[in-house]
């Protein structure tokens, strides 16, 4: 029984510290938006795969002329290789990438008529299309609550000890505990920007952080006198 009421403890006390962390990254600014670039849940789903092990500044660069080719699932499911590849080769790993682009948009065709699905089941039975690229469609162009968890997220939420988790699935479902389902896609995303930011791996920007004081990691830098 103490055992259960201490967790119970715990776990009001985690999310009385993720809403007031929530609330101090919103003095940062009035939007928390997806930095890449898109016109429609098509667009979003392509770049968010582009995305992979690429910076979102560099995929908006190469989008433009990739959907000007390519506007629909239609048109990228019978893309030629070589030209596809040629299109998003600045994006790194460009073949695997070219590929699951073809088999995801063939996936669009045949199963749902070239449009993409709005739920987690739909949209994670596409080939190459995990949860985290279904939550950042979800969120972003459905309104669907979603949790988005990113390198940057895991790394803040686990110095930020709202999770002790290092699976991205189980972290997802911890933050969804700590945030009512209203806050989950922006606090994500919040979370997102703070660690692209501020929060960066090896040189976090600790003298300018908002979170400085509720911030418990052990690795945090001293702020000057």
């Amino acid at each position: 029984m103490k055992n259960q009421q201490s967790a119970i403890r715990n776990q009001k006390s985690i999310k009385t510290r993720a809403r007031l962390i929530l609330k101090r990254l919103r003095t940062q600014g009035p939007n928390a938006l997806v930095e890449l670039s898109y016109t429609n849940p098509f667009e979003l789903l392509v770049a968010t795969i582009l995305s992979a092990q690429c910076t979102d500044e560099r995929v908006n660069r190469v989008t433009p002329a990739l959907f000007a080719a390519y506007p629909g699932a239609r048109e990228l499911a019978c893309a030629s290789p070589v030209q596809l590849e040629g299109l998003i080769k600045p994006t790194g790993f460009y073949r695997n990438k070219a590929q699951h682009l073809v088999k995801c948009s063939q996936a669009l065709v045949s199963k749902f008529g070239g449009i993409v699905p709005g739920t987690m089941d739909e949209l994670t039975s596409l080939p190459g299309i995990g949860r985290k690229t279904a939550n950042v469609i979800l969120g972003a162009c459905f309104r669907v609550p979603a949790i988005v968890v990113d390198t940057h997220v895991k790394r803040v939420a686990q110095r930020l000890q709202l999770t002790l988790n290092t699976d991205p699935t189980k972290i997802e479902f911890d933050l969804q505990a700590v945030w009512p389902d209203r806050d989950w896609t922006e606090g994500s995303q919040r979370i997102l920007l703070h660690g692209r930011y501020v929060c960066l791996a090896r040189r976090p920007q600790c003298a300018s952080c908002v979170l400085y004081e509720d911030c418990q990691w052990e690795g945090k830098l001293l702020r000057p006198c």
